[in-house]
């Protein structure tokens, strides 16, 4: 059984989402693999500050590019769609765990590139944005 003590310590992690702050750090360190992992931690800090502060798309891993090259691998035979079966896996194996349920297409099993694009994009910003409390 927690302690009180261990108890406050797992809701101010969770209240502050301290851990999601932690993974996003810990996944962009592994990709990057920067020569000085401090200044870059610091440096990663700095934008998500500035990214809320002024309402700006924060740092993630993926791009436009990799989110077209996602859709791309996933629609192998060029059909300018993928099913929403795919749509939702991709984007929860992208770390977006607030998934748009009701996407364009979605009513026809067919999600446009376009689609999953703004939808990836949004839902990285959205966990991203969640990293850094406005004070």
């Amino acid at each position: 059984m927690a302690t009180q003590r261990e108890r406050d310590a797992a809701d101010y992690l969770k209240k502050h989402r301290i851990m999601e702050l932690m993974d996003n750090l810990t996944s962009m360190l592994f990709f990057h693999r920067p020569e000085n992992p401090r200044e870059f931690l610091i440096e990663q800090l700095e934008q998500l500050k500035i990214s809320v502060q002024s309402d700006v798309r924060g740092p993630n891993l993926f791009n436009n590019t990799d989110l077209d090259t996602v859709f791309s691998i996933l629609d192998p035979a060029n059909q300018k769609y993928i099913t929403f079966a795919q749509y939702k896996h991709a984007l929860t194996t992208l770390g977006i765990k607030d998934i748009n349920e009701c996407p364009e297409g979605v009513n026809e099993d067919r999600i446009s590139r376009e689609t999953f694009i703004t939808e990836a994009t949004q839902g990285l910003q959205r966990c991203s944005a969640t990293y850094w409390e406005k004070q």
